[in-house]
């Protein structure tokens, strides 16, 4: 059984009510139906195997970490490029996620019972936003990784922002934001320029 309210357990913990066991494990879900994490996700870290403009077969890895005491399961991430001159278009059908981070498994060279199965991945061009969904979702106490597939980096140089947001598993999940991945990529200095 969910908690009916954060409210409740704010109250209530406060109060120092005796006798109230709360588990550590157990998801928060509002009146509305609302489920939060109770412990947030936490984005760890965002790399990208090529750092030049232009170069094809890169991939783009974020590395999350859901904690023992979330309080529900990981069931999608969304990807939204928030800064950067130009729209990063992506391969969705390679896209890859695994239990662990990408150097503990040399990238895509993945030992099978590392992977994690995947429903749809999504791209909203409008909002430049990648969806990633879990299928089943992802428990409790894991780190992850999500490996991007872009079509290839950036034409032009410069910082480009991804936001990651984690929902917990439910039909009305609250995303929690996790923060940046910050790309910055750089021409490779083959210039048109002459003296």
């Amino acid at each position: 059984m969910r908690v009916a309210t954060l409210f409740g357990i704010t109250l209530s913990l406060a109060m120092g009510v005796g006798g109230l066991t709360l588990p550590v494990t157990q998801a928060v879900q509002l009146r509305d139906g609302t489920v939060y994490f109770v412990q947030p996700p936490k984005l760890v870290n965002a790399t990208t195997t090529y750092k030049d403009v232009n170069i094809w077969g890169g991939t783009y890895y974020f590395t999350i970490n859901l904690p023992d005491n979330a309080g529900e399961s990981l069931q999608k991430v969304t990807i939204a490029q928030r800064e950067g001159t130009e729209n990063i278009r992506y391969n969705l059908n390679d896209t890859r996620a695994f239990v662990g981070t990408r150097d503990a498994y040399g990238g895509l060279r993945l030992r099978k019972e590392s992977r994690l199965t995947l429903g749809a991945v999504t791209d909203e061009r409008k909002t430049r936003t990648v969806t990633v969904n879990f299928e089943p979702p992802v428990t409790p106490g894991q780190t992850v990784t999500i490996a991007l597939r872009p079509v290839s980096n950036p034409s032009f140089s410069g910082v480009y922002l991804m936001g990651v947001t984690a929902f917990p598993q439910g039909e009305k999940s609250h995303g929690q934001f996790l923060g940046f991945g910050r790309f910055q990529f750089y021409s490779n200095g083959s210039s048109w320029w002459f003296p």
